[in-house]
């Protein structure tokens, strides 16, 4: 009875091994698409390694990049639903509307969007209310207060051009907040539209046709990955330019004042890590910036001839010597 029992076990065993060793073969690992924009992931990256998670042990990443051509956005936001990815990571408006036409079951974690109320990305910033969550770059209410330190620090100007992708809804908003307030501020606005790369050439000379006396640009992702382009020609063409993105002026921009966006990509790792345990997007409030950094660039004021007044250097949580 003895020996029954034993080779009953030993039988079990040998059944129940190579499901045990099959199981153990495919542990699931969450896998995130990363949708859009490369320069900016290694800080979601490194901030999911400050929570725990290391890349091809507990985490998978699939990368899909539209290289600047926003129309691509749509069929990448298909390619990652098609992988049943655990969740994306869409950077600004154009990716994280492309990633809600395409999904409203996985979660979709955006960042550095502008305002994801009036795009209709969510319900509300406190319940966004669907499987959308994240952070935005609150793009159009500061836009005016930039064309504000633009003419504080450079006095002398009246036309401004703003350099926008009219297909990111966020941009259109930031132009029409700008309609609004540049005439109150004695400024005439050019509106510079560039919605692809192969466009800024065109662009830019039609810009310089009508020499305007300032540039603005935007964190549309077409333009901050070719932001050197930009940066070049504006110091070439002699012209002050201000920024959304304060990394653009450590970049050799004249002026920026926004929100980081590198530490918006490792915020928006912690909604990965809360997501990824569980929580559900509509239940996590949408997170908006707490500190805006106005950063000037002494630099390129001096490449410019630009003396920049004491009162805006004053204000200034960077100066770039």
């Amino acid at each position: 009875m003895r020996l029954i029992g034993l080779a009953v076990v030993l039988a079990l065993s040998l059944i129940l091994a190579p499901l045990a060793g099959e199981a153990q073969q495919t542990t699931k690992i969450p896998r995130v698409g990363l949708l859009d924009y490369a320069a900016f992931w290694s800080p979601l990256r490194q901030g999911l390694r400050d929570l725990g998670y290391v890349e091809g042990q507990n985490i998978a990443f699939e990368y899909r990049r539209s290289e600047g051509r926003s129309e691509r956005l749509r069929d990448l936001a298909a390619e990652l639903v098609r992988l049943k990815v655990d969740a994306i990571v869409s950077y600004g408006t154009p990716a994280t509307l492309a990633a809600q036409q395409a999904t409203t079951t996985i979660p979709i974690v955006m960042v550095g969007t502008g305002d994801p109320l009036r795009t209709r990305l969510v319900a509300s910033l406190a319940r966004p209310g669907g499987n959308i969550t994240g952070n935005t770059i609150l793009g159009p209410e500061i836009v005016t207060k930039r064309l504000q330190l633009l003419r504080e620090a450079v006095p002398m100007l009246s036309r401004v051009a703003l350099l926008y992708n009219p297909a990111n809804p966020s941009n259109a908003l930031n132009f029409q907040e700008l309609q609004v307030g540049a005439p109150a501020l004695g400024v005439t606005l050019q509106a510079v539209e560039v919605s692809s790369p192969d466009q800024f050439e065109s662009a830019f000379a039609a810009m310089m046709s009508e020499r305007p006396d300032a540039l603005i640009v935007t964190a549309d992702p077409i333009h901050q990955l070719h932001v050197r382009w930009i940066v070049d020609f504006a110091a070439k063409r002699r012209l002050p330019a201000m920024y959304q993105v304060p990394e653009n002026a450590v970049a050799g921009g004249l002026i920026a004042y926004g929100a980081s966006l590198p530490e918006l990509f490792r915020r928006g790792a912690l909604y990965v890590d809360r997501i990824l345990k569980g929580a559900k997007p509509a239940d996590l409030p949408v997170e908006q910036p707490t500190k805006f950094e106005l950063v000037i660039n002494l630099k390129t004021a001096k490449a410019l001839g630009i003396t920049i007044s004491p009162s805006v250097l004053g204000r200034a949580d960077q100066v770039i010597q």
